[in-house]
């Protein structure tokens, strides 16, 4: 990171806005920031860490940061920060605050808004992460590039415990802490062993031997089957050609007797055929007329009905129209007299007006009256509470006086609190040792019952299973013997003289070997093997039973040499915690003065805050009183001007009267002209609302007047056409009725009132007769077929039995093949399962060894500390490099064992010492020399091309001789494109200093930056 220009205004003495142009500076390589002691330098920095991180060395969000950053004097805090990144981009990083303008102590929380230089325009960014431009954290970033006041020699000074997690984080070295994700490795690995052996369990059945007998049964069961097969075909053969001349048998019986029963409905058939014929001339000939004539009759007699209610209606509609012409005409004249009348309501609303008026008028006399007492006595309250105020203030002067710095009370808590939060940890960590020391006695306990040797107890449980390995081999190799015989003595009971030997295919077997009977042998043999197997299966369990323990064990006792270890440095961090307990006016070993301190600074600091509340609450009442005799004043003058406007408008209404005269209603009040007009208001309403109603309805009326009287000459009209349609029909019937040489209309109506459905009947016949014929050719047919054959139902019964027989023969024989042969296949794929699970099992008790080694390597982040130590020596290395020169190769740094800075001291036979036992100046050389180093590894690690360190203490405790060398030092960074400020109040240096600033301060403006 590379400062380009820095703009403050309204921060600590900063008043006034001050830009710093840091590209002039940083170009010359080392430059200097001078002035007296509170002028402000140490500001500068801390404006750029607070612009960047949002923090601050000297304070924090607790301390009322906004509030004791921002001048006293100001009312905005603002600062903004240019600089050049490790990619050499262009930010800006920019934050704001203010202050509540009711309320001094109350300051809103900074505004933070980060820009990127982009096209030659300022473009702000989405997020406020310094980190992300820069690369660097803030606690890193002030201990390699801007290091605080009071912090230079943190670094050199740092406990192990410190010094290694500061190391972690600058360095990243957490990325080589492993033992975590090592032991959730090792515990998924052993999950999946587990899991595995669990699998394999399953498994203790399937073997080769046992598949290899299942194929000899498949083997015979398939020859089985193929021979009950070729009876079945022949027999089915059979059964099939005598089930088809059964059919045909039955099917001709059964056609014969359908046959019979279509004849004698043949006559029935031809009856309705007629039926329907004669129906059907008559439907056509009379039904649309006869439809026709009664939808006319029906609709004359609708309109006949119709025509005498529209008459009715129409005598109706007359009688109201002349009714509401005879209202209208009553009407009429008070409606001509309605413009004069509402010209007398608009007096009497006048003549309300100047009533009410006078009204208020009287009122606002008596409220100004009133107004001029209440604003001396607001005059004397405001009096009274400001003799208060300044009596208060008086008093709280007097309490400050006693009053303790918050932040040694706020120190010294923090060190109880810390002190008691060791000495807890330090019990909490003594009683988990003890636990655990508990849970491994406990875990030896399991193993001493068990009685197995904790050395050799894998070499003694492989020994005993590989001996019932090979007893089980040899019982397997008897077994199989013994099957051989079984399978010889059932081919020697089936050899019978002119059939052949299934083994050799002999014909003639003159010398049939007798066996005895073995099936004890075997089965005793079987049952030997299965003990071995489960003898097999129980030592696994133990040994796996076993493992389980002595990993528990040894995960034990790795835990416990992990927190042993973590009690030493809480112990170690006690003993470092009571030696930074400095305030002489407390006791280390007394908390409880400490509380009662802090509690009657408190309740001091509660009696200031009550004051300061009643204070400020009386001030609030004081500007209130101040108001309210402003609002009181600006009253009296309102009511004045209204009392003048109330007065003109009355004179105006008196003008504005018409009809009526203000001397004739001097005496009536408001509330009578207010009656008066409303009930002139109502009669001229309900005149004006019943004339223009009468004229509405009288408009809506004389429409369907007209109307009514078209609609009865329209039915007029239809009557007529119906009546002759209606002829016409009569005469077209009468005409048929002598066409079609029937009687009457009786007759037709006869006919045409019959259940016929002509569709469906006629269907219903002509399926009929494909039916018949259909059946009767079918018949002549079968006939033809079955003229030289017989059947014989005893036959077929027999030949049905022989084929279910052998059908269920079969239908065994293959259900028992298909179940050997998936049966087989089942046990094939559990085999090369198993196989795999085998295999799968020893790759994962290989990865348990690697990773019970890779544990043992990261435990207890040994791994990462043997990396921190390796860092540590390369940058005391580097710092070496600087730290003999700056004291004439007298001093060098060094690591104890333990990781701790010592002094080599050359003057004294290079004898070790503590790095405590130099001197200021001194200090101040070595933690130079380390921070330099330290800001080059960061900042290397950054890649950038340049580098920026900033010091801000330090050379005051420097003599000349010591001075000289240290500039040569930084003279010499230009050369490694680096760049140091460095900040200092003595003067003497500038002359040392290629270009510097000083910071002047006045009481009255603030400091100032002024460029030397």
């Amino acid at each position: 990171m590379i400062p380009q220009k820095l703009t403050i205004e309204g921060l600590y003495s900063y008043q006034d806005r001050q830009t710093i142009d840091f590209s002039k500076l940083t170009q010359v390589g080392l430059f200097g920031i001078f002035g007296a002691v509170g002028s402000g330098k140490s500001s500068i920095l801390e404006a750029i860490s607070f612009a960047l991180y949002g923090e601050t060395e000297r304070l924090n969000a607790r301390d009322k940061r906004a509030y004791n950053m921002m001048n006293l004097k100001s009312n905005r805090s603002y600062i903004e920060f240019d600089f050049l990144n490790h990619e050499n981009k262009l930010f800006r990083a920019t934050r704001e605050y203010k202050r509540n303008s009711k309320n001094f102590e109350d300051v809103k929380p900074a505004s933070a808004i980060f820009y990127e230089f982009k096209n030659g325009n300022w473009q702000p960014l989405e997020h406020t992460n310094a980190e992300e431009i820069i690369g660097l954290t803030y606690t890193n970033f002030k201990r390699t590039i801007i290091i605080p006041q009071g912090q230079f020699k943190e670094f050199l000074e740092l406990g192990e415990m410190e010094r290694t997690k500061m190391m972690k984080e600058i360095f990243n070295l957490h990325r080589f802490d492993l033992q975590d994700e090592v032991s959730k490795l090792t515990k998924q690995n052993q999950s999946l062993l587990d899991q595995m052996q669990g699998h394999l369990q399953g498994f203790e059945s399937v073997s080769e031997e046992g598949i290899s007998v299942l194929k000899n049964q498949l083997f015979e069961q398939k020859e089985t089957t193929a021979k009950i097969q070729k009876e079945f075909n022949l027999i089915n053969d059979n059964f099939q050609r005598l089930k088809a001349l059964k059919t045909d048998f039955e099917s001709l019986i059964q056609k014969k007797n359908d046959f019979q029963k279509l004849n004698e409905k043949k006559i029935e058939m031809e009856t309705q055929k007629q039926e329907l014929d004669i129906f059907e001339k008559v439907y056509n000939a009379f039904f649309q007329l006869l439809k026709d004539q009664k939808r006319f009759q029906t609709e004359l007699k609708t309109h006949l009905s119709d025509k005498d209610i529209q008459q009715g209606n129409l005598k109706q509609l007359q009688a109201k129209v002349d009714e509401v012409l005879q209202k209208i005409e009553v009407l009429k004249p008070e409606f001509e007299q309605l413009s004069h009348k509402k010209v007398e309501e608009n007096d009497l609303g006048f003549l309300i007006q100047i009533k009410t008026f006078e009204t208020e008028i009287e009122e606002i006399k008596k409220r100004t009256k009133k107004g001029f007492y209440k604003v001396e006595e607001v005059k004397e309250l405001e009096k009274t509470i400001s003799e208060f105020i300044q009596k208060t203030e008086k008093e709280i002067q007097e309490l400050s006086k006693n009053r303790i710095d918050s932040q040694i009370l706020m120190n010294v808590g923090n060190w109880f609190t810390n002190n008691e939060n060791l000495q807890r940890n330090f019990k909490n960590q003594q009683q988990k040792i003890q636990n655990l020391e508990i849970q491994n006695s406990e875990v030896s306990e399991e193993l001493s019952v068990l009685k197995v040797n904790e050395q050799t107890f894998t070499e003694d449980f492989k020994i005993q299973l590989e001996t019932l390995e090979t007893k089980k081999k040899n019982l397997e190799s008897q077994k199989n013997h013994f099957k051989v015989q079984e399978q010889l003595s059932q081919y020697a009971h089936q050899l019978h003289d002119g059939e052949a030997c299934p083994l050799c295919g002999a014909l003639e077997h003159p010398n049939i070997v007798e066996i005895e009977d073995i099936s004890a042998h075997l089965n005793s043999v079987v049952q030997k093997i299965l003990d071995a197997e489960n003898e097999q299966k129980s030592i696994r369990n133990l040994q796996t039973q076993v493992e389980k323990i002595i990993f528990k064990k040894q995960n034990f006792a790795e835990q416990l040499k992990t927190e042993k270890q973590s009690l030493e440095a809480l112990n170690t961090q006690i003993l470092e915690h009571q030696k930074t307990f400095i305030w002489e006016e407390f006791e280390a070993n007394n908390p409880e003065f400490f509380i009662k301190k802090k509690a009657d600074a408190a309740d001091l600091e509660t009696q200031i805050n009550s004051k300061n509340e009643v204070l400020k609450q009386k001030r609030v009442d004081l500007e209130n009183e101040r108001k309210s005799l402003e609002k009181f004043a600006k009253a009296l003058q309102q009511f004045e001007l209204e009392e003048a406007r109330k007065s003109t408008q009355i004179q105006q209404n008196k003008m504005h009267l018409k009809v009526l005269k203000y001397d004739d209603f001097k005496t009536e009040n408001s509330e009578n002209l207010i009656l008066q007009l409303n009930d002139l208001k109502a009669k001229n309403l309900a005149t004006e609302q019943s004339f223009n109603q009468f004229n509405k309805e009288l408009g809506e009326l004389n429409p369907k007047l007209a109307s009514q009287k078209t609609a009865l000459e329209l039915l007029d009209k239809r009557i007529l056409e119906l009546q002759k349609e209606l002829e016409s029909l009569n005469n077209q019937i009468s005409a048929k009725l002598v066409e079609e040489k029937i009687d009457s209309m009786e007759k037709v109506d006869e006919i045409l009132a019959l259940p016929i459905d002509i569709p469906n009947q006629r269907k219903e016949i002509q399926n009929f007769s494909i039916a018949f014929e259909t059946l009767k050719n079918g018949i002549a047919e079968l006939e033809i077929k079955l003229k030289d054959f017989s059947f014989d139902d005893n036959q077929f019964s027999e030949t049905e039995n022989q084929f279910k027989t052998k059908e269920k023969e079969l239908l065994e024989a293959n259900t028992l093949q298909t179940k050997t042969s998936a049966e087989i296949e089942r046990l094939e794929k559990e085999f090369k399962k198993k196989e795999e699970l085998l295999q799968e099992y020893s790759t994962l008790e290989k990865r348990a060894e690697n990773l019970k080694t890779m544990f043992n390597l990261f435990k207890g982040a040994g791994f990462v500390n043997f990396v921190s130590s390796i860092y540590l020596r390369q940058l005391c290395d580097q710092a070496n490099v600087r730290f003999h020169r700056m004291t004439r190769n007298q001093l060098s740094l060094h690591l104890d064992d333990k990781g701790n800075f010592e002094i080599i001291d050359y003057l004294n036979e290079g004898r070790s010492r503590s790095v405590k036992t130099l001197s200021g100046g001194q200090a101040f050389q070595a933690s130079l020399s380390l921070a330099l180093a330290l800001a080059e590894s960061v900042q290397t690690n950054a890649k950038a091309e340049k580098n920026f360190f900033f010091i801000d203490e330090g050379f005051g405790t420097q003599d000349t001789e010591s001075v000289n060398i240290v500039f040569e030092t930084l003279t010499s960074l230009q050369k490694e494109n680096r760049i140091v400020g460095i900040i200092s109040h003595v003067e003497e240096l500038k002359e040392r200093i290629p270009m510097s600033l000083s910071i002047e301060k006045d009481e009255e403006k603030g400091s100032k930056v002024l460029v030397s």
